[in-house]
């Protein structure tokens, strides 16, 4: 994606002013970086240098800061499930004008004041429900900010208090869309939109939460890193996410060499944040996969577009010698009939050998046998690998009120 001219001249204000101001961290990153020298395109991908996940951790607890103390008005962080969490500062400015992402995109969902949006996300120091929050009231819409679970109080509220839009993780929809189904009250309930996010999910899933809620799906996209929640949402009935590149510019680079791949391949997503005061980004490696798309919003957006998350580059496991990503699992699955969109994958060492095991959710009139067979088979044809597959009836794979970790690695354990 081609830098602008104004694009170019925030990133070199931002170089400056972490420069000026000290922080170490980037007083050491910028060392033998002249933000003047950066006149073009060139000049920013061969001088700006990338920032990683472990070096924002490396950072904790406040090793980011841009601004004085005093100007730090809140903190968001990550989970810190796999070291420690990312700690991020926001200014009164970056509250503001992470408020204002969310509403621009809860308008391209066609979202309106008259809007009621239940929010399921989790509050804390996650940034899901906060943002959620704050695009719903900046946008004038009535935020319902319920949480996470209690579904029994979910479905109650959603009833009498007429929500009209859902937020939630894809396996939270799930969840709730399978309760209305249960229950027969579809027919109760005044949904018309959903805007999901926090885990990529496949196309069987994305329908199944449609349908049974009778709603239109929005992914939203976004990382704690960056803002939050926010960076980008698709359009109406079009996959590919529109980047709010008010705030954001967007690269997509080969993992391996850090180098663009050519438009429209898959690579990963690198964010630079242009306005961001309390913890900016300079070239930040997600880890997430995805390519731009070439064709226009069939809705007349002028964003830079992305597909959706196809994976993560740190998500990639080895069986046997073979690459496998979620999104490689979900393709297999999407080509059998009778599949549902929820499945597990264990990996393990038996007597030596590695076994892949996928379990699958099947509907109940499916011969199960024959399912089984051909998700093998096609996985073979596909990956060279053949896992064994053992189909399980709808409702018997764990439903989760957050994330749910689909693949399970238990040969390092």
């Amino acid at each position: 994606m081609k830098l602008t001219e104004l694009q170019l001249e925030q990133i070199r204000n931002q170089i400056k002013r972490v420069k000026e101001f000290g922080n170490p961290f980037y007083t050491n990153k910028f060392k033998n970086v002249n933000p003047e020298d950066i006149k073009t395109q060139e000049d920013f991908e061969n001088l700006v240098p990338f920032e990683t996940k472990q070096e924002l951790r490396d950072a904790y607890p406040l090793g980011l800061a841009t601004v004085p103390e005093e100007k730090i008005v809140r903190i968001q962080a990550s989970s810190g499930t796999t070291g420690s969490p990312v700690v991020i500062p926001y200014t009164k400015k970056d509250l503001e004008d992470w408020a204002d992402m969310m509403a621009k995109c809860y308008e391209i969902a066609g979202i309106t004041q008259k809007d009621r949006m239940q929010i399921t996300f989790g509050y804390g120091l996650w940034t899901g429900a906060m943002g959620a929050q704050a695009g719903c009231e900046k946008l004038g819409a009535l935020a319902l900010p319920l949480g996470p679970g209690n579904t029994e109080r979910q479905l109650r509220m959603m009833q009498d208090l007429k929500s009209t839009v859902i937020c939630a993780t894809s396996s939270y929809a799930l969840l709730l869309a399978e309760e209305v189904e249960r229950r027969g009250i579809k027919d109760k309930i005044f949904l018309k939109k959903g805007i999901i996010g926090s885990e990529r999910w496949g196309d069987k899933m994305r329908n199944r939460i449609k349908n049974n809620l009778g709603i239109e799906i929005y992914d939203i996209y976004g990382l704690t890193e960056c803002y939050g929640p926010g960076v980008g949402i698709s359009g109406k009935d079009e996959n590919a996410i529109n980047i709010i590149d008010d705030y954001i510019y967007i690269e997509i680079l080969d993992p391996l060499t850090g180098k663009p791949v050519p438009y429209g391949e898959i690579g990963e997503v690198t964010l630079t944040t242009l306005k961001k005061e309390g913890a900016p980004l300079f070239r930040f490696r997600t880890h997430d996969l995805a390519a731009f798309v070439k064709e226009p919003s069939k809705n007349g957006l002028k964003y830079p577009r992305i597909t959706p998350i196809m994976g993560r580059s740190d998500d990639m496991i080895k069986v046997k010698g073979n690459i496998v990503f979620p999104s490689s699992i979900e393709d297999v699955i999407k080509s059998v009939p009778g599949t549902s969109s929820e499945y597990h994958v264990v990996i393990e060492h038996v007597n030596g050998r590695e076994i892949m095991t996928l379990l699958v959710e099947v509907e109940s009139e499916n011969d199960r046998t024959k399912i089984s067979q051909a998700l093998a088979s096609n996985f073979k044809q596909k990956y060279n690998l053949t896992p064994q597959v053992k189909a399980v009836g709808i409702g018997e794979l764990p439903r989760t009120e957050g994330k749910t970790k689909r693949i399970e690695d238990k040969r390092f354990i």
